[in-house]
């Protein structure tokens, strides 16, 4: 198989994998603090093409891997009914966070599966490790990144919800009217300020520090998990 046609494949298997484990996780933390929307619309499934959004999630990070852009997309959101939650207001916080704790629990599988990889697979090389590797490694860094990319204050981000819940109501009202405006913010954000100056690119300068700052800590338990 063409190199490039595998490094984008060993970009858009963990970007599912771990888009829809961000998902998932917000349905089964919502059924379990009461509302059952998400499993009454059967998105509680793993299966992929429950979730699958083709732009988002296929089209967009397979473009962006193959011109080497940064990584990202989404899934088709899971629904949650804030107000079939017992506590919609702490409940959602929990739902909210429930996505990106996900992630970085994915991320250190993936790097303890790292580390038996290297560890049991010693010195022997072939195209399929080495494509595993490349898969495991593509999963620690998207997670991470999902992770705190998500915990952004920018709704519809699921840091907005965090933050919304810990407001004052009267602020969190104020600040719950941004939503419908939340995708052009998003847009100007990441597209338009990045274009016209470069060096405030929000992912550069806000998110990418403790992405990297994390990572190191998730390769240095693959270290340790290759080496005991």
């Amino acid at each position: 198989m063409n190199q490039t046609l595998l490094d984008a494949a060993a970009l858009i298997i963990p970007l599912i994998l771990a888009i829809v484990f961000h998902e998932v996780a917000h349905g089964w933390t919502a059924l379990a603090l009461g509302d059952p929307t998400a499993q009454e619309q059967r998105r509680l499934s793993l299966n992929p093409l429950r979730h699958v959004d083709p732009v988002g999630t296929l089209i967009l990070p397979g473009s962006l891997a193959l011109a080497g852009a940064p990584i990202f997309g989404w899934a088709k959101p899971v629904p949650v009914n804030r107000w079939r939650l017992r506590d919609p207001r702490s409940g959602m916080m929990v739902v909210a966070a429930a996505g990106p704790g996900s992630n970085l629990v994915l991320a250190a599988i993936g790097a303890v599966l790292l580390g038996l990889l290297v560890r049991f697979s010693g010195s022997a090389e072939s195209q399929t490790l080495l494509f595993v590797a490349n898969n495991l490694n593509n999963f620690i860094m998207i997670n991470v990144f999902l992770a705190l990319f998500n915990l952004l204050p920018i709704p519809p981000f699921d840091g907005s919800h965090i933050v919304e819940g810990l407001l004052p109501r009267g602020l969190a009202a104020g600040y719950a009217r941004m939503r419908p405006y939340g995708l052009l913010l998003l847009i100007f954000l990441l597209g338009v300020v990045p274009y016209f100056f470069p060096q405030w690119g929000l992912v550069g300068r806000l998110v990418q520090p403790p992405v990297m700052w994390m990572a190191e800590h998730y390769f240095a338990l693959a270290k340790a998990v290759a080496s005991v």
